[in-house]
């Protein structure tokens, strides 16, 4: 009986990644590139820049960087590991490319979802600041009746795929890195994990954003510099392998190591389904964040929040491509034709780092992961508050830190799979969102992307529990 389920769930996993699917989220990116006046030109020197600037006159709960660190907590995980070396696997070296792809033009539709979700944001009586693709579509659609249906629906798949995307791919790959390089059992990583989580997603989003201000840095770094040492060791296959990659993102083809290219279609399919989980661009998660930062007007954090999407795949997702094709050509030993699993691919690049690879790459998976548990507790959270209200909180928090305990033990391919379709389904209605709101969020660039210190002085609403508004004083 599992076994059916497991075979049903990887057929609508198919299904779902479609042509229809990958059209509508890369042809969102693009048309929103043009939409917002080529916002990645923009967005990397100003949002970075931003980042780092307190605004703390302006009303939300936490600063922009804790708003972004929490984001990319979310967003760096398991996909810029083994989530890359998947796509590979399946979708061969081409895969690399459509992935590096959907990051460059989804920056746009990172920066088109978080404006909004600052823009459409409400106050709980409490004064917390609650917001994204929901609320977005709620308030921001003149067709109000068809803008609640979309972002009831929103909700409920955002909090489902918090348990996949956010916690048992998460919890999962940690517990294999684990037992691979230290022999501890998975279900005891599992447990600590499941101990640390509810340690810290039980004190809400400053207590979150306070662990991945500090933990965000520190990994980010930490990986990269373990790239940066594989590429040195390969560097006579660099240029190599970004042919290959290059070749084989449009055509059928073999090269060394057993690398081949399936075509088009599949590198597309396993590149922008691996795009993304990785940057989640599109999705809707992070403008959940954005819309807690303090920030004196929509563009000026939707700036900051875009940067996520460049760090996360056009630098981190890019290095570990180039280090896993670099790895198979130069290494006749490895088979890339055999393995499926990304994450063995991952272990045996980063063992050519003698004694200290295995140590970089647990430590930082174990890192990445565990922010991204956190991060996505916090989307999973305002997810069910908006469609179960406050009481729905305790049995949520409680729930997810079940999954992280037993996330060890669950086969791996069928949580991919179940994750990537929830992704899919939370996707569509955020996609929605943003296309129906484009002149909205075109009228905002244009206003304020020249005049980032201007005030947007509308009031926020502020809601009680049965989502009735009334004016902000």
């Amino acid at each position: 009986m599992f076994e059916a389920i497991g075979n049903f769930i990887l057929e609508l996993d198919n299904v779902i990644w479609g042509w229809w699917l990958i059209i509508l989220l890369f042809g969102t990116h693009i048309f929103m590139t043009f939409r917002t006046g080529f916002i990645q030109w923009k967005s990397i020197t100003k949002g970075i820049r931003l980042s780092v600037t307190k605004d703390p006159d302006a009303e939300g709960e936490v600063s922009n960087f804790g708003a972004l660190t929490t984001a990319l907590a979310a967003t760096i995980g398991t996909g810029n590991i083994i989530g890359v070396g998947t796509a590979i696997a399946l979708g061969g070296p081409g895969a690399v490319l459509w992935c590096w792809l959907s990051g460059v033009f989804g920056i746009a539709t990172k920066y088109a979802e978080s404006l909004i979700a600052v823009k459409y944001r409400v106050k709980k009586a409490d004064g917390r600041m609650q917001g994204g693709a929901m609320y977005a579509l709620q308030r921001g659609l003149k067709w109000k009746k068809l803008g609640g249906v979309l972002g009831m629906i929103f909700a409920v798949f955002a909090g489902f795929a918090s348990f996949g995307i956010g916690c048992a791919t998460q919890v999962n790959a940690i517990a294999n890195v684990v037992k691979t390089n230290t022999g501890i059992p998975g279900w005891i990583a599992g447990l600590v994990i499941a101990v640390l989580t509810g340690v810290v997603i039980f004190g809400g989003i400053r207590s979150i954003a306070n662990v991945c201000e500090k933990l965000v840095p520190f990994m980010a770094v930490f990986y990269v510099a373990g790239c940066l040492i594989i590429l040195g060791i390969n560097y006579d296959y660099i240029i190599p392998a970004i042919s290959t990659i290059l070749r084989l993102a449009f055509k059928p083809g073999a090269a060394a190591g057993g690398l081949v290219g399936t075509g088009i279609m599949m590198a597309m399919r396993y590149g922008i389904a691996r795009g993304l989980f990785s940057n989640e661009s599109g999705m809707g998660s992070a403008p959940i964040a954005a819309a807690a930062a303090q920030t004196r007007n929509p563009v000026r954090q939707a700036l900051v929040s875009s940067t996520g999407t460049f760090w996360d795949t056009v630098v981190v997702c890019l290095m570990t491509g180039l280090v896993l094709v670099s790895t198979i050509m130069k290494n006749p030993s490895i088979n890339a034709d055999e393995i499926t699993d990304g994450g063995i691919l991952t272990t045996l690049a980063f063992d050519q780092i003698p004694y200290l690879g295995p140590i970089i790459l647990t430590l930082g998976l174990i890192c990445f992961a565990f922010s991204t548990v956190l991060g996505w507790a916090y989307y999973g959270e305002r997810a069910v508050e908006y469609f179960a209200g406050k009481k729905g909180l305790i049995p949520y928090r409680v729930l997810y830190v079940a999954v992280a305990a037993i996330a060890p033990v669950v086969t791996l391919d069928v949580v991919w799979a179940l994750a990537d379709i929830l992704n899919a389904l939370m996707a569509i209605p955020n996609l929605l969102a943003v296309l129906l709101l484009s002149n909205v969020i075109a009228r905002e660039t244009k206003k304020y992307i020249n005049d980032l210190d201007a005030w947007d002085d509308t009031p926020v609403p502020v809601i009680d529990d049965q989502k009735r508004e009334k004016t902000a004083d």
